[in-house]
């Protein structure tokens, strides 16, 4: 039996979730965190009961977890800030500042996109001009703070945005087409949203960083059904060790793609993250012709 819950980005609720399963006898707890810092009192609850939890896609830090899957979140942050860079080089800008839109502060992952977004950045020609956390990932916020940035630094005083996720980078984007910045300049995205996909294929997004779900939700699963029965997990599926703060985190740690218009094609319509005809209704159709998807 499995018992799902879906906390809504509601941190609380997530909390009740997570003590209903336990009281209802779950044997194992497959935990996405909405808040990692929070998320350490439904694991200790688990380990009072002697139920192992699985931290799946978002790290809980400072928590006795027993098993950790994810992508490699610094890679994501490094493949969003390496495709920025290059581009910009390609397009011939030799330096100039970029704008920074990151996840949200209470969510572990955005913390490791940052970072790695910072490890290409800080050594490139280009300097961050204006920089922002985004409460809850929200659009709407990271449009307030584009603004926010063209307001500092003017319609024209920007080369690149990096966004952290394509919900963020729909907002980025708004914001820049209402101030009248044209053309948009290059902006990474990161989930390979449908929305996100589309505006790469139309041109107003130049990236997304695309993580298949299937493969993590498989070894998820399989991890959580060894855990149920007492057994440990096929050796062959742990391929790090993960420091949380409270020890080293056997995990599974898979490698995420950079998704461009070039092989939105070879990538999440090959894989069937999204089907062509998802992808090309309406006003798309012509950019998905262009780009070889049909």
């Amino acid at each position: 039996e499995i018992i799902y819950s879906n906390a809504d980005q509601d941190a609380a609720e997530q909390q009740s979730q997570a003590e209903a399963a336990l009281t209802n006898g779950a044997d194992v707890l497959v935990l996405d965190p909405v808040d990692g810092a929070s998320a350490g009192s439904m694991v200790a609850q688990a380990e009072a009961q002697d139920v192992p939890v699985l931290a799946y896609d978002r790290l809980i830090p400072d928590a006795p977890i027993d098993y950790y899957i994810s992508y490699d979140n610094e890679r994501v942050g490094q493949l969003q800030a390496e495709a920025l860079t290059e581009r910009l080089a390609e397009d011939g800008a030799e330096s100039g500042t970029i704008v920074m839109i990151n996840g949200a502060p209470t969510d572990n992952n955005a913390t490791q996109f940052k970072e790695g977004a910072h490890s290409v950045i800080d050594e490139s020609p280009y300097e961050v001009g204006a920089e922002y956390d985004t409460p809850d990932w929200s659009p709407d916020e990271a449009q307030s703070q584009m603004e926010q940035a063209i307001t500092r630094l003017g319609a024209d005083g920007f080369v690149g945005v990096y966004a952290a996720n394509d919900g963020t980078a729909g907002g980025a984007i708004a914001a820049m087409r209402s101030s009248g910045v044209d053309p948009i300049p290059p902006v990474t995205g990161q989930d390979a949203e449908l929305a996100g996909i589309q505006r790469i294929l139309a041109g107003d997004q130049y990236m997304t960083v695309y993580k298949a779900i299937k493969p993590q939700a498989e070894i998820a699963a399989e991890v959580a059904i060894a855990l149920a029965r007492g057994e440990d997990p096929p050796e062959d599926q742990v391929n790090e060790q993960v420091d949380n703060g409270e020890a080293e985190i056997p995990s599974m740690i898979l490698d995420p793609v950079a998704v461009t218009a070039d092989n939105v094609a070879d990538t999440v319509v090959a894989d069937g993250f999204w089907t062509a005809d998802q992808i090309c209704e309406g006003d798309f159709a012509a950019a998905c012709e262009e780009a070889g998807i049909s």
